[in-house]
């Protein structure tokens, strides 16, 4: 079985200090549930202290990006072992560094391949655009996405993939996914790529996510789909009552 996973994007929001707070609120409650593999992504500032308060509480902290490289003159970038001190897990490919800063599959493949490189769990995002969904090419872009992104991917490492299932209409729109349509976008489309791409073996083992507007109210309908493993939260990770309750979801 493959144990569910919830991962909290933050994004651009909350101070050190206020990013602090919020996992002091959230971290007693966080640790009493075992049965489901949580991980914080606060921005960047925020990680070497968050990390200090997360230090042997079992609850993971991950980088919303990163570079590929190892080090040189790539003002602003973050490298892989900036990344390592203190984290041990990064997000990948999200729509909005694809949308806002010009990323592409191959970017995604190289930093993909940089992050299993230094031990990193990384979270790889796919998902189609809004008249991508209404053209009904939904599984060509999960396909291309998958294939590019993945490419040249040992087996053996593949199996430490989380792949994150994201329809970019349904990002902080409030209007997700319906669990059925996430689910058919899984096993209609995501498990037979990692198949192809991999075997059965990766494809049983890789765990998929579900994003796009998950709330309390809706996370236990994606969580009861057969091949959804978890979610990738956005918005409802900044809310502890939330957040609490959709990792209780994942855990029934």
């Amino acid at each position: 079985m493959r144990k569910p996973f919830v991962a909290g994007n933050w994004k651009m929001n909350k101070t050190v200090d206020q990013a602090c707070k919020l996992v002091e609120e959230m971290l007693p409650a966080l640790q009493k549930i075992d049965t489901v593999e949580t991980v914080i992504c606060p921005p960047f500032t925020s990680l070497m202290p968050v990390s200090k308060l997360l230090a042997g509480s079992g609850i993971g902290l991950g980088a919303q990006d990163m570079h590929w490289e190892a080090s040189g003159a790539f003002t602003g970038a973050i490298s892989p072992s900036m990344v390592k001190e203190c984290c041990n897990y990064v997000i990948l490919g999200h729509s909005e560094r694809r949308a806002y800063f010009g990323e592409t599959d191959e970017i995604v493949n190289r930093k993909l391949k940089a992050a299993l490189q230094n031990d990193l769990v990384p979270i790889v995002c796919v998902g189609e655009r809004l008249e991508e969904n209404e053209a009904g090419i939904t599984n060509e872009v999960i396909s291309r996405q998958l294939r590019g992104c993945l490419q040249d991917i040992p087996a053996g490492q593949a199996e430490k993939i989380v792949i994150a299932y994201e329809p970019v209409w349904a990002i902080g729109t409030g209007r997700a996914a319906s669990p059925a349509g996430a689910q058919a976008v899984v096993l209609g489309m995501i498990s037979p790529t990692l198949i192809s791409l991999f075997n059965e073996k990766v494809a049983q083992a890789v765990r998929v996510l579900y994003g796009g507007s998950v709330t309390a109210g809706n996370a236990s309908e994606f969580f009861s789909q057969d091949g959804i493993d978890g979610a990738l939260v956005g918005g409802a990770s900044l809310k502890t009552a939330e957040f609490l309750q959709i990792i209780q979801a994942a855990h029934r």
